[in-house]
């Protein structure tokens, strides 16, 4: 066994093996002729989108499949009549195949599944058929899954106006009638059986369980999650078979399960994956997901859903139609996420793992405290090298599902209204502190990172709190005022519920803002930021930077050209993980064993 101080340790698990190794998944479904679709990222191509069928590249040369409807996009092709539609990032515009079908009048469309789709322009958001031009819903602030009926004779939507998000209070609409939903129910996913009766998620019970047309009642009520956030267009945790069976994926305690939904339960099929998404039927006896474990990463896969186990494989067989990452992860260099509780929160915790290496005797390791973003979201428990990469060196990592974080219920996700910047910060460092108080991490060397909210949660507690020896925000909001009256539409009125109205309650604003109390930060910090982001402007780093240098607080300060809200880019990717380890090391007092390009830092030493 070697021993080496923690963070030094000589990790398989490099940067490069981040962008070069790992191809973000996403959009998984299969067409009607059985062939199975799904989207790729390519941080060696700039960060390019691919739409994939059965393993080959169908996205012509030079495009990318990306939508900016509402900032983060999603969902942004469709295969009509075996034909490809998608959102071309570079000008936003509709295409089949490689001609346009849509103006180039700035327009952004995304989450289409026949010729009506998500139409944004400008402040305006409506439902627009493609092939016509017809407007088909209209007057709402926003618009999401249109989803017509199999015979094409109705069609269902969402709808939803500010100051809600879409976890917050959404509509069902179909051709003109409300069905459910209102200000304080949030309605997800609207999907139709083969028989054309009509099925949704909704959180009216507390919980996002499954609904149907006729019914009041959930279809099995459980105290676990159908569905997720509506970030992005396009979410898919519910499918069925050609029979009309319903096969769903939910989440309990953060892990997710899959299985039969009927007669008022759920029957379980087990599987070794604990994150799933993107389910859409495969034949008659399979369902296509995009799935992970603790140890396995993402894939496409096909999973049987046949309960009676002498039909064939089995439940819960599966084959893998593409991996993530073509390389495989050291056995010995993986930790695997433990779920934790402390304080009516919740947390995966990674103790750090490199086979044939430990820390010097009587030696705690440094602790990682990771806030994601959101803060509406939640953190996931699967494979994730970008973890892996802090946990081989030496570091443990908690990944925090802090108060306001999905996958626990309404109830949870309502704490943090009215208090993001104090409940999000309390559960951070309260995990933090549950782990110091168990033995299980150095106390004086924790440290904390995140993006966007993540980043916002990160300089708070460096701000308001003396826990952490030094942070990492990743494009965070420092000025809330800012993210207020310097934003896109889709998040213009998000703070309403968070913090509170502005400018009436500008002095909470102010009172949370880290710019506005920077002299309290004097744990060293290191900003990293794209300078086309238009979440988070750059504008927003730049004031805190100008106010840290004024400060004396140690700092360093790192753009990226060409990257919005979240990197994509390869070079940026690797450049920002490796400045983040770097940097960990002068505060922390160890030498990382990466040959690292040194950070410019200032006021330092």
């Amino acid at each position: 066994m070697t021993v080496a101080p923690y963070g030094s340790w000589p990790s398989p698990i490099t940067a490069d093996a981040l962008v070069g190794q790992v191809v973000p998944l996403s959009n998984a479904t299969v067409d009607g002729h059985g062939s199975v679709w799904w989207c790729e990222g390519r941080p060696t191509e700039a960060g390019r989108v691919v739409v994939v069928k059965d393993g080959v590249d169908v996205l012509p040369a030079g495009r990318s499949a990306r939508s900016r409807v509402h900032e983060y996009g999603g969902l942004s092709y469709a295969v009509l009549a075996g034909e490809l539609w998608f959102a071309n990032f570079a000008d936003q515009r509709l295409y089949r195949g490689d001609t346009p079908v849509t103006p180039d009048d700035g327009s952004r469309y995304a989450d289409g599944q026949s010729t009506v789709w998500v139409r944004e322009r400008e402040d305006v958001n409506d439902l627009v058929d493609v092939a016509t031009g017809e407007v088909v819903a209209q007057g709402r602030d926003f618009y999401a899954a249109p989803r017509p009926s199999p015979d094409g004779s109705r069609l269902a939507y969402l709808c939803w106006d500010h100051p809600n998000m879409p976890w917050d209070g959404t509509e069902l609409w179909v051709d003109g009638d409300k069905v459910a939903g209102g200000p304080d129910e949030s309605i997800s996913q609207p999907r139709w059986s083969p028989d054309g009766r009509l099925h949704w998620v909704s959180d009216r019970s507390g919980w996002w369980n499954l609904f149907r047309e006729g019914d009041p009642e959930p279809l099995a009520a459980m105290e676990a999650e159908f569905s997720g956030p509506d970030w992005v267009f396009g979410q898919s945790t519910y499918t069925f078979l050609p029979d009309g069976r319903l096969v769903a994926t939910w989440t309990e305690d953060g892990l997710a399960r899959l299985g039969l939904v009927g007669d008022g339960a759920v029957h379980p099929i087990d599987t070794p994956f604990t994150v799933i998404s993107s389910v859409h039927a495969l034949g008659d006896h399979e369902v296509v997901a995009i799935a992970a474990s603790g140890r396995a990463p993402a894939a496409v896969v096909a999973i049987d859903v046949r309960l009676d186990t002498g039909a064939g494989p089995g439940a819960g067989a599966h084959r893998v139609i593409r991996s993530s990452t073509a390389a495989e992860t050291p056995d010995g260099a993986v930790s695997e996420a433990r779920p934790i509780s402390f304080a009516g929160a919740h947390a995966f915790f990674y103790p750090p793992r490199l086979a044939g290496y430990e820390g010097p005797p009587g030696e705690r390791p440094p602790l990682v405290v990771r806030s994601h973003g959101g803060p509406t979201s939640a953190a996931s428990p699967a494979l994730n090298l970008e973890i892996q990469f802090w946990t081989s060196r030496g570091f443990a990592v908690v990944d925090v599902n802090y108060g306001g974080s999905t996958g626990y219920g309404r109830e949870y996700r309502r704490r943090l209204d009215g208090q993001w910047g104090i409940v999000d910060l309390d559960d951070c460092v309260n995990a933090a502190r549950h782990l110091a108080a168990q033995g299980e991490v150095d106390p004086d060397r924790m440290v904390v990172r995140g993006g966007s909210a993540g980043g916002y949660t990160t300089l708070c507690a460096l701000t308001f709190r003396d826990t952490f020896a030094a942070g990492a925000s990743y494009y965070g909001v420092s000025d809330l005022a800012t993210l207020a009256t310097d934003t896109h539409k889709f998040e213009s009125r998000y703070l309403d519920r968070l913090i509170g109205r502005y400018p009436e309650d500008e002095a909470v604003y102010r009172a949370r803002s880290p710019i506005h109390h920077a002299d309290c930060i004097t744990a060293p910090l290191i900003l990293l930021q794209g300078l086309e982001d238009m979440v988070v402007p750059p504008s927003q780093a730049e004031v805190l930077v100008d106010a840290l240098r004024r400060n004396g607080t140690p700092f360093a300060y790192l753009t990226f050209e060409g990257e919005q809200h979240g990197f994509r880019q390869a070079d940026a990717i690797k450049r920002a993980i490796e400045a983040e380890l770097w940097f960990y090391g002068q505060v922390l007092g160890f030498t990382p064993a990466d040959a690292i390009e040194p950070v410019p830092m200032e006021n330092w030493r």
